[in-house]
């Protein structure tokens, strides 16, 4: 077994699958729209079409007409960005669960049951979190009731602060 191989042993699972169909279209566009809605450039854009949209209130009289538009377009607009961005969302947390699992692998003495996590309920989530911190041998500084001992992490090396 060649060393690549024993460092990546699902080899084919590294492979990246041809980018096609609808659903990659379909993530490219929403990562693009996703990407650029949150510049301050469209919130800018979209601050600017309402402020047009008030100040043409006196030409149309305030219409009921004028009042649609508005509430049409927003409508139609925030029902197609939820789409678009729960799409991004999904794709980003799918990565990074996928990152974090690869790093539970790699470490010798994580709770490999953690894994899926995000598959349970929220009381299971909260009971996990409970044994855990019952089981953690160095918990972090504002866990402990007094303070600490000035170690790092009960490692007993002076903190950076300390040195």
């Amino acid at each position: 077994m060649t060393r690549d191989r024993r460092r990546h042993p699902h080899r084919l699972a590294w492979q990246k699958l041809p980018a096609r169909g609808l659903a990659h279209r379909f993530s490219r566009l929403s990562s693009v729209v996703a990407t650029l809605m949150g510049t301050p450039w469209a919130f800018l854009a979209a601050a600017g079409v309402i402020i047009a949209w008030a100040v043409s209130g006196p030409l149309f009289g305030f219409s009921s007409d004028w009042q649609l538009w508005v509430n049409t377009g927003t409508t139609i607009v925030t029902f197609l960005m939820v789409f678009l961005i729960q799409n991004t969302q999904n794709r980003d947390a799918r990565a990074l669960h996928l990152k974090l699992d690869e790093l539970l692998r790699a470490t010798p003495r994580a709770h490999k049951e953690l894994m899926e996590a995000e598959e349970e309920d929220l009381d299971e989530i909260e009971r996990e979190k409970e044994i855990v911190n019952r089981a953690d041998p160095a918990p972090p500084e504002r866990k402990r009731p007094h303070g600490g001992n000035g170690t790092h992490a009960g490692d007993g090396a002076p903190r950076a602060s300390q040195r």
